[in-house]
Order: C-alpha cells, then sequence, then structure tokens
C-alpha cells in the first residue's frame, strides 16, 4: 500500500518559545503547543500562569502532560528531513536587540510592545496582531532601552510630556509630583515640536542653499584665481627673463667695450715697444761708436769724428697704465642701485601679492562663526588721557578724576581718548559694551594725532580712522569728517561687535542682542597699516571690553 504524501510546514510543528522544533510537546487547556521544558521556564520565571500567545490565563496551574501523537509526528518529521534551518540573519548578533521570549539561541527582536515592556521577534510578536488580549498594547519600534520609556516611580509608560519641567512623565505623575503642571500628550508635543522642526529645517534647507552656492563660488573663484596666478608667473617670468636678457646685454656690452679699449691700447703699446726696441738698438750701436772714438789717440780724428756723429735724440714714451679701477667703481655703483630698486619693488610686489589678491573669502554669519576670529584686547595706559581711569585689568575704561599719568608722546593730552596695546591685521573680531546714554568705538593707525584739540586726533574724523557713535537711542558711522546715520534702532542693547577683515579691506560693526548679531555698518577700505582699536569716553559711560571664548 502506498504511503500517503501530505504537505507539511515546519512552523506548524515549532515551538512558540523556541521556535525549533517541538521537544516532549505538551498542549495546554487552551490548546497551543509548546516544549515541556520551554513552558514550565515561562511560568515559573512569569510568575502567572497564561498562554503566552493568547494570553489567557489558567488557575491553578496546569498538570503537563507529554502530547504522545505530536511527539510522534515530530520525529516523523526529523526522520523525513523536513526541518529546515532557521536563516542566519534571523539570529541576533551584535548591536542587534534580542527577543526575550525566544530561548536557546535568541532570535532578532522586530518590535518592542510599551505594555509587556518585551521585545520580540516576527514569530512571537503574531500574539499581538492576532490575540484580542493584546489589541490595547502599544507596539513601537525595536529598542534596548525599554526602561527608558517607563516611569521609574509608577512603573507606568511614559505617555504625557510635562512643559513646565520639560520631561516625559506617565498619567499618575499627572496627578502626583506634576499636578498643575502645564501637560500635554506626548503626541500634542510631537506634532507642535514637529511643526517647529519644520520650520528649522527650512531654515537649514535655505542655509545649505546658501552655503553650495558659496561653496560654488568658491570653487569658481579658485579656479579664477588659480588661473590668475599662473598667468601672473607665466607674466613675470617672461618680464624676469627679459630683465635678465637686458642684465645680460649690457654685460656683453662693457665686457665689449673693455676688450675694444684693451685691444686698441695693447696695439697702440705694441707699436711703441716695437719703436722703443729700435730706439735702444739705435742707443746701443752709438754707444758703441762713443765708445770706440773715446780709445782713439789721433785728437783731430776724434774732433772730427765726434761733431760728425747725429744729434742725441729726444727722451722716449714716459709709463702709461690703466687699472680700468673707475670702471669697477661705476659698475658697483650701478650693482647697488640695481639692488636697491629690486629691494624696493620686491617690497612693493609682495604687499600687492598678499593685499590686493584676495581669494573669495566666506564671511562669517553668526556670533559663532565670528567667535573663531576673536581675539582678547587690553587698553594702553600709556595713550589715555588724564581723564579717563582704567581698570586693574586694562579692559575697562572710565572718564572721571584726572590721573596722574606721566608724559609720553603717545597720550592724547585733550581728546577723552584711549587705545589698545594690540596692533591688529588678518582677521579679527571682539566686542565691546557700555553703560550710560552714549558711546564712541573705533579704530586707528597708529599715526593718529594725539596732542591738542584738534579734530584730526578724534577717531573717525581723520583718513586714519573708523567709528561708531551710539547717542540719543541712534547709531552713526564717521571716517574722514563725513557722517553716515544708521537707520538701525538700538533695542536696549549695550553691546556692539567688531570684525575686521584687513586683507580684504572691510571694517564691520554689529548690534550684539541675545537674538544675535545685526550688522549696523561696513566700511571698506585699503588698509595699508596694522589698526588699532580704540574709544571715546563719556562721563557717566563707561566702557569695557568683553571676554570671549
Amino acid at each position: 500500500m502506498a504511503e500517503a504524501s501530505v504537505a507539511v510546514d515546519q512552523t506548524q510543528f515549532s515551538c512558540p518559545i523556541c521556535l525549533d522544533l517541538l521537544k516532549d510537546p505538551v498542549t495546554i487547556p487552551c490548546g497551543h503547543s509548546y516544549c515541556m521544558s520551554c513552558i514550565k521556564s515561562y511560568w515559573d520565571h512569569a510568575g502567572v500562569y497564561s498562554c503566552p500567545q493568547c494570553r489567557q490565563t489558567f488557575i491553578p496551574r496546569p498538570v503537563l502532560g507529554r502530547n504522545t501523537i505530536l511527539a510522534e509526528v515530530v520525529e516523523t518529521l526529523k526522520k523525513t528531513g523536513l526541518q529546515a534551518a532557521t536563516p542566519a540573519d534571523h539570529y541576533a548578533g551584535p548591536g542587534d536587540v534580542e527577543c526575550d521570549v525566544c530561548t536557546g539561541r535568541k532570535h532578532k527582536a522586530v518590535k518592542s510592545c510599551l505594555v509587556c515592556l518585551a521585545s520580540y521577534c516576527e514569530t512571537h510578536l503574531q500574539p499581538h496582531y492576532e490575540s484580542p488580549a493584546f489589541k490595547k498594547h502599544k507596539l513601537t519600534d525595536v529598542t534596548g532601552r525599554l526602561q527608558d520609556k517607563v516611569c521609574s516611580h509608577h512603573d507606568k509608560p511614559l505617555e504625557v510630556y510635562c512643559r513646565t519641567d520639560q520631561q516625559c512623565i506617565c498619567y499618575p505623575c499627572m496627578m502626583d509630583k506634576h499636578r498643575g503642571h502645564d501637560t500635554v500628550s506626548a503626541a500634542a508635543q510631537r506634532e507642535e515640536i514637529q511643526k517647529q522642526m519644520g520650520e528649522t529645517q527650512r531654515e537649514f534647507q535655505q542655509r545649505i542653499q546658501m552655503r553650495e552656492k558659496e561653496l560654488q563660488e568658491l570653487r569658481e573663484a579658485v579656479g579664477s584665481f588659480t588661473s590668475s596666478a599662473q598667468s601672473a608667473v607665466e607674466d613675470s617670468e617672461r618680464i624676469f627673463t627679459e630683465m635678465i636678457r637686458s642684465i645680460e646685454r649690457r654685460r656683453s656690452e662693457v665686457t665689449k667695450l673693455i676688450r675694444d679699449q684693451e685691444k686698441a691700447a695693447v696695439s697702440q703699446a705694441e707699436g711703441d715697444m716695437e719703436r722703443l726696441k729700435q730706439e735702444i738698438d739705435e742707443l746701443k750701436r752709438r754707444h758703441s761708436e762713443l765708445e770706440q772714438l773715446s780709445h782713439t789717440e789721433d785728437h783731430i780724428h776724434f774732433l772730427q769724428r765726434f761733431q760728425g756723429l747725429p744729434v742725441t735724440p729726444e727722451a722716449g714714451f714716459g709709463p702709461r697704465r690703466s687699472d680700468f679701477g673707475n670702471l669697477r667703481k661705476v659698475v658697483f655703483e650701478l650693482k647697488d642701485q640695481l639692488e636697491n630698486v629690486c629691494r624696493k619693488k620686491m617690497a612693493e610686489i609682495h604687499h600687492t601679492v598678499t593685499k590686493d589678491t584676495v581669494l573669495l573669502e566666506l564671511v562669517p554669519r553668526t556670533r559663532a562663526e565670528f567667535l573663531q576670529y576673536s581675539c582678547q584686547l587690553t587698553l594702553d595706559p600709556n595713550t589715555a588721557n588724564r581723564e579717563l581711569s582704567l581698570s586693574k585689568r586694562n579692559r575697562k575704561v572710565t572718564c572721571g578724576a584726572e590721573q596722574p599719568y606721566p608724559d609720553h608722546p603717545e597720550r592724547f593730552d585733550w581728546w577723552q581718548q584711549v587705545l589698545c596695546r594690540e596692533s591688529l591685521t588678518g582677521r579679527c573680531y571682539w566686542e565691546a559694551e557700555w553703560s550710560g546714554k552714549r558711546a564712541w568705538i573705533g579704530v586707528t593707525y597708529k599715526g593718529i594725532r594725539r596732542k591738542g584739540a584738534t579734530a584730526e586726533c578724534g577717531l573717525g574724523h581723520s583718513d586714519k580712522s573708523w567709528s561708531l557713535i551710539y547717542y540719543a537711542d541712534s547709531y552713526s558711522v564717521w571716517h574722514n569728517k563725513k557722517q553716515t546715520v544708521i537707520p538701525i534702532k538700538p533695542s536696549g542693547s549695550r553691546r556692539v561687535g567688531v570684525y575686521l577683515d584687513w586683507a580684504a579691506g572691510t571694517l564691520s560693526f554689529y548690534r550684539v542682542s541675545s537674538d544675535g548679531l545685526t550688522l549696523l555698518y561696513s566700511f571698506t577700505s585699503s588698509f595699508t597699516e596694522p589698526l588699532c582699536p580704540g574709544f571715546y569716553v563719556y562721563p557717566n559711560s563707561p566702557v569695557s571690553l568683553c571676554m570671549l571664548g
């Protein structure tokens, strides 16, 4: 008789707790089957005799008996090889949340229940979907920190948000510690924050677009700058090559001039030497004749012969020497002049390259970005007018009684002003605050006039200084005796931030408030010297340098 063939699903004979084929299967009163050891262990730990799948509770604890028919079926499955291994990715690995129900090798949890305070794998989660007993249970994305979602005082789920204390609480907390507080459901608070997040995300998106635009502009600027630099290098190489060739030509001309002069002089000297040799030979011949004549004894012959001798020639060539000493002196002078010109021009070239060829730079937008360039300043007592008093650390200045400062060439003797010790270049940011109704904050070159009541001594009243003035709840800026009124109200703020980008030639003043920074005014100039911060101080309006960072 042929054996009957029946299609069998392995999961029908798997223990819902360990997920393996049933071992010593037992069937509890509700009809669900488990491994005997699994259900016993579950009841021992739970303390309540209920079905892990349908949650039906049994009192008293049921007496378990082996289901022999089910055991024989499972054995048959094992022999026929129908048991299939659980896929490896279903088991929990490092970093995964384990199923709290699985015994033996744990499976990976896919959901967590805030009521059960347990996490379940796909198989053990099914009762939460199928059984009415779990209808009111709240499932959430799997998490390994379920206790963080439960009130530590009441062991109840955190479902309420207390706006007063800004924390999540449970419902019993509303009637206890948080009675009378401003509370809403966690969902309502989430919705409100979600709206705020939407605004923040839109702001982030705008900033992302702005930064991407700046990034593209910076990339284009880098390309343009690189191309311009290469062109400048090629032009300078060509010009220097022409200069070198010009010097080489001049060197060749001088060399040729010297050689031509040498050739002419040597040729003339050689002719003179030949004539001198002939004259020497002639003189030697005559000397020999005279020597012979001096030895004759015939007086008549001596006299007649002596009178017939030729006259003694004139003196020969005098010594003429030239070592080109004057020429060396002139060439050395030319070398010194060229080096002086090159040194001066190289300084001008260096200044032009470092100052005028500025790559596109990003301007800070937030106070945090400005603080990257913060600098700590101190007031210079040697510049303070005698009516100004400085604090011990030279960071606060007050106008009042006259101080016994000694004479100093850098001291303002009429204007109630003081400068900082530091001379600034590059990118710098600092803040100053004041109390009172007036403030005068500026920067200046070291060369500002210090003596007398002339307007040129005042910050912003010459082409050597720039300033911001706060007076009568309004701002204005000054430079080179020109005033510009700023149509921005102070809004109670008594603090100003100053940002200097020396290379880019910008000097900016910002109002600093709890809302952030507000640009008041930006000067654009071609700075040629380091700048010193400074202040004009009014009575009852002390000014302080703020500590940053």
